[in-house]
Formats: C-alpha cells, sequence, structure tokens
C-alpha cells in the first residue's frame, strides 16, 4: 500500500479523542505526543515500554496494540 494512503487512512481511522488532554471527570490521557522520548515516557499509563510513530506524532507503547486496552489507560 501507498505510504501516503496508508498514513491518510490511519490518520482517519484515530479517534479525534485520542488528541484531548485530561478533562473534567473523563479521566482521559493524551495519547499522541511530539516527540518519541515523550511518548516513552507515557507509556507507563498504558502498562508498556518504548513508543511507535503514528503519522508525524508519537504513540506509547513499541507497538499499536500493546499496553492494556489498546491505548486505553490504566487508572
Amino acid at each position: 500500500m501507498d505510504r501516503s494512503l496508508l498514513l491518510l487512512t490511519a490518520a482517519l481511522l484515530l479517534p479525534t479523542t485520542a488528541l484531548a488532554e485530561p478533562t473534567g471527570s473523563s479521566g482521559g490521557v493524551q495519547a499522541l505526543y511530539p516527540t518519541k522520548a515523550a511518548a516513552e515516557k507515557a507509556a507507563k499509563h498504558f502498562h508498556c515500554t518504548g513508543a511507535h510513530q503514528m503519522g508525524d506524532q508519537w504513540m506509547p507503547c513499541a507497538k499499536h496494540a500493546d499496553g492494556s486496552g489498546s491505548h486505553t489507560p490504566a487508572h
């Protein structure tokens, strides 16, 4: 699959809530980070280690499906 098409598809499928900062009582945790280091630091909230690139951003966990609940933060 063409890389640009793959990135576009991923961007369209990525829920907008993944970009949200924690708000009110929702308990949400940011899932996209501008740097690999920031995503690696946040990985502890997802019970995983490492980070992976998603477009021009970074997400916690070495692989997209790693972590508890596939990017559902631990409470």
